[in-house]
């Protein structure tokens, strides 16, 4: 598999498992989280992301997202 179908693979997992975490539909989730720097975080630290566990990922998502305005109800 490509680096960077590894790195798409991950996204999506995280967006999937983010949506589902949040109780929201996966294009909610992907429009929350782009909006709010997100995805680029992931894309950008992808390295270090990967190793970390499904919950410490999304918690620094949710962290990102905060920092850059976003607050989900």
């Amino acid at each position: 598999m490509s680096e960077q179908r590894k790195r798409i693979n991950y996204t999506v997992a995280c967006v999937s498992e983010f949506a589902r975490k949040h109780d929201l539909s996966l294009q909610d989730a992907f429009r929350f989280l782009f909006t709010y720097k997100a995805i680029e975080f992931l894309k950008e630290n992808y390295d270090i992301e990967h190793t970390l566990s499904f919950d410490d990922a999304l918690d620094d998502m949710m962290m990102i997202c905060e920092k850059n305005g976003g607050v989900l109800r």
